[in-house]
């Protein structure tokens, strides 16, 4: 006699998974519709001064749109970073100008792309709203992209040299290759600056929101519009009103998108031995079980990755011949070298005639303020490094902790210091600590450290958690001490992360000196002494922010190729994990 158990059971489970089926389709038709009517703005008249209202009742309208343009931005800095990031890391020749390159890149803050980007997306679509929104996703763009780029890239270079011969023992293609190692060796590294992407992209939302650019005043609906209006108004109720929507927002996020995608990448973790303790995702456990999702893998996404697969397939022996440069590819990139050469020519030339044109006092300006900024990022660095480290590393090692400590995380990098900084304001200038001449002082440190630190800590979280199950066991069984644990296990585990989260700090620390050091509050400007300060109050003085611009690039670039680069040498040679 069969018992009726499993029947019901059956049932039961049917039932659940037609229900996450519903709630599936639901949200999906939701996010289509809300795309569709943010959409559909875009393509209306321009419209730069939008109207502002600080009411709350605005407010899910306003996240909508600064949720979409961050997730486009996101979207476009994820295949950039993947495809920049893969290029550098495979041909020499390139890898010794796009390394560099994406040193100044990192380091040229929102503000200096601003002009261009704008202008420039203002005359290919200047009826539209189109041209607004794609400058304003441009500007967040290039607060996001940069330090997944260099995520991707120091994986790639630390990839063990066992996986690599095994991919060529089995004749890998290169987008087997690529799919089947090198993206998934650098999963961990991509989700978690990922997070600290979309983090700056909220820090920096003000600025791409709302400016000016010449004569031009820009205004767009959105949560940085709204923060910004409500800081120059000096209206409390109403900032407080936007960082609790904004972190309404980041829980959501963090719940739906990043903690399942962190569990996801947990797979793909480099070692010998299975962890004893397994991160769980409710969500993730959801959309497992949903039949229409499974049907849908089934059906349409294995047979098309199977197809792609096939296509890419060479066949044998033809591997070798495949890694022979075509005759052609040297005189194409010959013919692209020189006309590289002949822009970058054209370029120097005209900013040397801008920068030939500034006073004697503008270049003490840049000077003295080149220097504030210098002590500025080292002190961050110092502060954030000391804190974040031993922090990190305790969240990396206990998925208890990670479950707590994530979103908390998650949260604290992803409110904007410049959207929290009116509160601090307001408290400092009530404290007398600012005075009437509006000199920030030492609070200048404290905006540039709530917008830095975070890239230390993500990447230090995920170095721990990359460590090998195998390796801790080991310590363990060695029985080390602290001393030598810290010494022979964990700083070398994460010390590429590491590296790669310092780089991409001071570089966001120089990129966050135009928000820390230059600040308009209660219709007053509130500044310090500062490169920062100066590109930020250069309005219209486009030789002095073309300099100031060229003086901080050249900053970062010389501190990198002398500190980090050999740091990351290291990293490739020393503390690569390989058998």
């Amino acid at each position: 006699m069969i018992s009726p158990q499993p029947g019901r059971a059956i049932s039961e489970t049917d039932q659940r998974s037609k229900l996450i089926d519903l709630v599936v389709m639901g949200v999906g038709l939701a996010l289509f519709y809300g795309i569709l009517s943010i959409a559909r703005t875009w393509f209306s008249p321009v419209s730069p001064e939008a109207n502002i209202s600080l009411s709350p009742a605005a407010l899910p309208i306003y996240a909508g749109y600064s949720l979409l343009r961050i997730a486009v931005a996101y979207m476009c800095s994820l295949t950039f970073a993947v495809a920049y990031g893969y290029i550098a890391a495979y041909n020499e020749k390139a890898e010794r100008i796009m390394v560099p390159a994406l040193d100044i890149l990192q380091s040229i803050p929102v503000l200096s792309f601003l002009p261009g980007v704008m202008l420039a997306m203002a005359a290919l679509f200047p009826r539209q709203q189109l041209g607004l929104e794609l400058g304003s996703i441009l500007l967040i763009f290039t607060g996001q992209a940069w330090n997944i780029a260099f995520s991707f890239y120091s994986s790639l270079k630390s990839i063990p040299r066992d996986l690599k011969e095994a991919a060529l023992i089995n004749r890998f293609s290169a987008w087997q290759r690529f799919v089947q190692l090198e993206l998934p060796y650098s999963s961990i590294g991509l989700v978690w600056n990922s997070m600290m992407s979309v983090a700056g992209g909220w820090f920096f939302l003000m600025v791409c929101e709302m400016f000016q650019v010449g004569q031009l005043q820009v205004r767009l609906p959105g949560l940085g519009s709204y923060l910004q209006t409500a800081a120059n108004a000096g209206d409390t109720s109403a900032i407080l009103w936007g960082l609790a929507a904004m972190v309404a927002i980041i829980v959501l996020l963090d719940q739906l998108v990043w903690r399942p995608v962190t569990v996801w990448a947990n797979k793909f973790k480099f070692e010998e031995v299975e962890s004893a303790s397994v991160t769980e995702s409710t969500i993730l456990n959801l959309l497992r079980r949903s039949a229409a999702i499974a049907y849908c893998q089934d059906r349409a996404i294995a047979p098309a990755a199977e197809r792609i697969t096939r296509f890419f397939l060479l066949p044998a022996g033809m591997q070798e011949n495949s890694r022979k440069p075509h005759p052609a590819r040297k005189w194409i990139e010959r013919g692209l070298t020189v006309v590289v050469l002949i822009a970058a020519a054209y370029g120097v030339a005209k900013a040397a005639q801008m920068v030939t044109s500034l006073s004697r006092d503008e270049l003490h300006q840049i000077a003295d303020g080149t220097l504030a900024t210098f002590l500025r990022v080292t002190a961050a660095l110092v502060i954030g490094a000391a804190w974040s480290i031993p922090v990190g590393v305790s969240i990396g090692f206990s998925p208890r902790l990670a479950r707590v400590a994530q979103p908390l995380a998650q949260i604290a990098a992803s409110i904007p210091a410049t959207g929290l900084f009116p509160v601090v304001l307001l408290i400092l200038i009530n404290a007398g600590l600012i005075g009437t001449e509006g000199k920030l002082g030492a609070a200048s440190l404290l905006l540039m450290l709530l917008g830095t630190q975070w890239y230390i800590l993500f990447n230090v979280i995920a170095g721990a958690m990359a460590i090998p199950t195998d390796l801790k066991e080991a310590s363990k069984v060695f029985r080390f001490d602290r001393l030598d644990r810290w010494r022979l296990l964990i700083l070398p585990g994460i010390f590429p992360y590491l590296i790669t989260g310092m780089v991409t700090a001071a570089g966001g620390a120089w990129n966050a000196s135009i928000v820390a050091e230059y600040m308009v509050f209660q219709g007053r400007v509130l500044q310090t002494t500062g490169l920062g300060a100066t590109i930020a109050g250069a309005s219209g003085n486009f030789p002095l922010l073309l300099s100031a611009t060229i003086v901080m690039a050249g900053m970062v670039v010389t501190v990198n190729r002398l500190v980090w680069r050999r740091l990351y040498r290291l990293a490739e040679t020393r503390f690569k994990l390989e058998t």
